[in-house]
């Protein structure tokens, strides 16, 4: 059973069968968050995906970066991420055209980041996520 499908920008149609959501800062007890801070979390996130979803590859949607008018500390500007990381597992049809539809399927771990916890669906997916390039970065895999 899939959580979601969601259209991607080449058409290609793919759903979401299993959604991990934290909340960016959640547990940041000192500090700002600011671009060394930020690439941890982003570096900290992906390795988790790879980790437990080791069957499919992993991709990172690079996070949108906002940086706020408010005065740098000792780490340089403030940076902000969107509020929300994501680790999303993804499957869809095969890649390979020659492969058997009904035997074979591909899959791809997603990392992303987004405003609120809400989850992807069809066409109202945020563009980054929609534009992730599936015959390019997903694997087929035998049913």
């Amino acid at each position: 059973m899939s959580l979601s499908h969601i259209a991607l920008s080449s058409g290609r149609s793919i759903e979401l069968t299993e959604l991990r959501m934290s909340s960016t800062y959640g547990g940041m007890l000192e500090g700002y968050p600011c671009k060394p801070i930020n690439d941890m979390k982003v570096s900290r996130l992906q390795r988790e995906a790879e980790r437990a979803f080791s069957s499919a590859p992993v991709h990172l949607v690079p996070p949108f970066r906002e940086y706020p008018d408010q005065t740098a500390g000792a780490f340089g500007p403030v940076e902000v991420l969107p509020s929300v990381a994501c680790i999303g597992v993804f499957r869809s049809t095969a890649v390979a055209p020659e492969l058997d539809p009904v035997l074979h399927r591909s899959a791809l771990t997603v990392v992303w980041f987004q405003p609120v916890p809400d989850v992807p669906s069809g066409e109202d997916a945020d563009l980054a996520l929609r534009s992730i390039r599936w015959e390019e970065l997903a694997q087929d895999y035998e049913l």
